[in-house]
């Protein structure tokens, strides 16, 4: 590992507090804004020229947004539909007066619908089992409401579906603040209108402070499996990404609620199938496979196999992803571009599952050079340091401490 110039050294903090933008719907393990402005900061500084940008992980789209602000172009993918919709909104500046006309007749539409038998009969059980019977046809009011107002596939039926998703959580038993699906019998969910119209005020203050340069750079945005080709869908020279960290987060069952309500999928499960280090139905990795990512890789595999086989496929297949997406990003590249990952190191039943260290091996077996690796510490997690048995984040020492540490990988495209 080479030693980090003195202007990458400090990635810890911003500069100041994160956009209402980057607010505006809960999404686990949010990346920092500022990590893409400091990206870009740092490539100038390098001299790379950078025209267009792209994170294969886009998530939520936060570092679209903060690429189309610098006068970026920016392409991304991710293959959480809901994680789309919440970018696709973030990046799209709404004029605020269509956005109070669209929202009163909403309003006055949800008002005026009374869910029949017909309508609860599509509310799948899985569904039921986290709302209250008043709040699924209130619900069932609202979305018909927006669908009715608002044309398929428009920016505004986005921005509104995006604020019924937020919603969904808050009005429904789950437990709060908690990554693990589970149920609060204690919880008092909130009432389904009130809390679209915090949420729609929430979105449109973000939205005019919101402010993008003239004319708009070119932004796209893709819901897809990055590793379903092995050619690149664009070039770019600044990549700026964050895999998922396995054994973190279960995206597909922390988002299930969006999932079922806006219809993409009727089995939210469906979504784990390709996602980096899926652990549900993955075959036995081929032994030499693990045994070409090198020696940290195969000891973690085997680690972690006498432990739980089950979890020891998931890390196996998310060291070979990993290592397909390092050379399907510096494919991506135009030459002498530049890539920023985003990566913690994870530890799973006392067995320490070197993320960083695999993603640098992966990086350099692709081509990268001049590859270095930053630490820095987490900083913006509100609910930090520690996390419970079920799964919500507190400040109690004697719980599991949660990792504090990630590391910044750089490598350049000769």
């Amino acid at each position: 590992m080479t030693s980090p110039s003195t202007s990458v050294l400090d990635w810890d903090f911003g500069l100041g507090r994160e956009d209402l933008i980057h607010r505006i719907h809960s999404y686990p393990a949010k990346f920092p804004a500022f990590i893409t402005t400091k990206a870009l900061q740092y490539a100038k500084e390098e001299g790379v020229e950078v025209g267009v940008v792209a994170d294969v992980f886009c998530g939520c789209g936060t570092a679209a947004v903060e690429a189309k602000r610098s006068g970026k172009r920016f392409w991304g993918s991710d293959i959480n539909p809901v994680a789309v919709l919440i970018a696709q909104v973030k990046v799209h500046h709404y004029d605020d007066s269509v956005l109070g006309e669209y929202f009163e007749q909403i309003r006055n539409e949800f008002g005026r619908i009374t869910p029949t038998e017909e309508d609860r009969e599509k509310v799948s059980d899985r569904v039921r089992y986290w709302f209250h019977d008043r709040n699924i046809d209130d619900l069932t009011r609202l979305d018909q409401a927006i669908r009715l107002r608002t044309r398929t596939g428009s920016p505004h039926r986005r921005f509104f579906l995006c604020a019924l998703s937020n919603i969904l959580k808050p009005t429904s038993t789950w437990l709060t603040r908690s990554i693990k699906p589970q149920r609060d019998p204690l919880k008092s969910p909130r009432g389904v209108l009130e809390t679209f119209e915090s949420q729609f005020h929430l979105m449109r203050k973000a939205n005019r402070s919101n402010c993008f340069p003239r004319p708009q750079p070119e932004v796209t945005i893709r819901r897809q499996n990055f590793l379903a080709s092995g050619q690149p869908e664009c070039r770019v020279d600044l990549l700026v990404t964050s895999p998922p960290y396995v054994t973190s987060y279960d995206y597909a069952d922390i988002h299930q609620l969006s999932t079922l309500w806006l219809r993409y999928s009727s089995d939210y499960r469906s979504f784990r199938t390709n996602m980096l280090g899926n652990q549900y139905r993955v075959p036995d990795p081929d032994p030499r496979s693990i045994a070409s990512l090198g020696p940290s890789a195969e000891a973690t595999y085997r680690g972690l196999m006498d432990v739980e086989k089950r979890k020891a496929r998931s890390v196996a297949r998310y060291f070979l992803d990993l290592d397909k997406t390092a050379a399907k990003c510096w494919r991506m590249l135009n030459p002498g571009g530049m890539a920023v990952f985003l990566i913690g190191n994870t530890r799973y039943k006392n067995v320490t599952i070197n993320n960083a260290g695999h993603l640098e091996s992966c990086m350099r077996r692709a081509g990268f050079v001049g590859v270095e690796r930053v630490p820095r510490r987490v900083s913006l997690k509100i609910m930090t340091p520690f996390r419970d048995a079920k799964g919500r984040f507190t400040r109690d020492a004697s719980q599991r401490r949660v990792y504090g540490e990630e590391f910044v990988l750089i490598g350049r495209r000769p």
